[in-house]
């Protein structure tokens, strides 16, 4: 069976290359897709890859019984329904490291810019005026670096800001361990009162919409600057332009934006253009040809893998597992839900089809099992009849083949 991969939003062409040596069939398209178009050109398709413009939502999933696995070509997965597509039996996969020295680079650069003030010094000169002054300009050597969100992007930022020699003070929910000497604040109030930098760094997580506004900015240091190049939705943008305009903030770098064009050269609108000292960037951190590359390498190996393998490491809505290939004549692998005795019951078909278990690995996660099995002579059995009949089931695969059950047979696919 060959099948077939739909990648959208100029996906690189390693990944194409990827797909097709491994035998798939590759359709590439330049710009996102909206839902409807989405649901139309995925008849067929095996596999999806995306970036951040286009959505997988609960009605695409639904739509498109042939569709095996989702790769978002970005570090966020907030495009992709994932509960919908894990109920499905779609495995998703994204890249949350590859593009993370780009944003970084990006956030280094801009910060020097913004502390420099080589925004207005650079306007001046294009509009024919000479304007050297050092009023308003710093180094940032012994300045003080907010960074919230201490995750991939936020803990090496650290490090390239103390090679620097500023000072770093992060903030993150979660336990991290602190590089370098950076200082982790207890509280949000305590990061923004020390800091003459703010950057966040955070998840496309629902609960982190609006995580920024009007009173955090209040909070922040007179003549402070204040970085977003993680999402769009967490910050208030009407209240940064408000301290803007007052002089309470330096400057400002913003990558993204609540509201983005779904295509290059679309018009784009935000009350923040035309600030001085703010820096607007059209959703870049991670748009470098070495991050682009990576990515496209690293993702279509993952939907490559999935689909011969059936390995779902670093999957982010199955559960992970990766199976050492015996070199047995089939391999099984069952998704399903994950209640007690499942194993068992598998086990118990393919002993009573006098199927010979030669490797077998089980991985849950939340309300989903994963079990992949290799026996002796997988085509001659018979057992696949009984587990694709099994309650439980959600999606099976035999060798390359991919069968499920007409849904819902259970909470876990609705």
């Amino acid at each position: 069976m060959q099948h077939r991969a739909l990648l959208l939003e100029n996906i690189h062409p390693g990944a194409v290359k990827n797909l097709e040596a491994a035998g798939f069939e590759v359709e590439t398209r330049k710009g996102a897709l909206d839902e409807d178009e989405l649901i139309a050109a995925l008849d067929g398709v095996h596999v999806l890859g995306i970036r951040s413009k286009t959505e997988v939502t609960r009605r695409v999933l639904a739509s498109s019984d042939s569709l095996l696995a989702v790769g978002a070509f970005s570090i966020g997965t907030n495009q992709i329904d994932l509960a919908a597509a894990a109920e499905r039996g779609v495995v998703a996969f994204n890249a949350p490291f590859s593009n993370t020295r780009s944003v970084v680079e990006l956030a280094i650069a801009e910060i020097i810019s913004l502390t420099r003030r080589m925004t207005e010094r650079d306007k001046s000169l294009h509009a024919g005026v000479w304007e050297k002054s050092a009023t308003g300009s710093h180094e940032v050597r012994g300045r003080t670096l907010g960074i919230i969100g201490y995750g991939n992007i936020g803990s090496q930022l650290s490090v390239l800001a103390e090679n620097l020699g500023m000072s770093v003070v992060f903030y993150d929910l979660q336990e991290r361990l602190a590089l370098g000497n950076a200082r982790r604040a207890e509280t949000l109030e305590e990061l923004l009162a020390a800091s003459d930098i703010v950057t966040l760094h955070v998840d496309g997580r629902s609960g982190n919409a609006g995580l920024f506004g009007a009173e955090h900015f209040a909070a922040m240091r007179p003549g402070a600057i204040f970085l977003n190049l993680s999402r769009g939705f967490v910050v208030d943008v009407e209240a940064l332009r408000d301290n803007i305009v007052s002089g309470h903030l330096a400057g400002a770098a913003i990558d993204v934006f609540p509201t983005e064009p779904k295509k290059a050269g679309e018009q784009f609108d935000s009350p923040l253009r035309g600030l001085p000292n703010v820096i607007l960037t059209p959703h870049v951190g991670g748009s470098t040809e070495e991050a682009q590359e990576n990515i496209g390498q690293f993702v279509s190996k993952k939907l490559r893998d999935y689909i011969t393998t059936g390995s779902t490491m670093l999957s982010v809505n199955l559960p992970n597992l990766q199976l050492e290939q015996t070199g047995v004549a089939g391999r099984i692998a069952l998704l399903h839900r994950n209640v007690p005795g499942v194993l068992a019951r598998v086990n118990q078909i393919f002993a009573d089809h006098g199927a010979n278990i030669e490797g077998q690995m089980l991985a849950t996660k939340g309300d989903l099992g994963y079990v992949v099995t290799d026996i002796s002579d997988v085509t001659e059995r018979g057992s696949s009849k009984f587990l694709m009949e099994m309650e439980t089931t959600v999606r099976l695969r035999i060798n390359d083949q991919f069968e499920r059950p007409e849904f819902p047979p259970g909470p876990a696919a609705k």
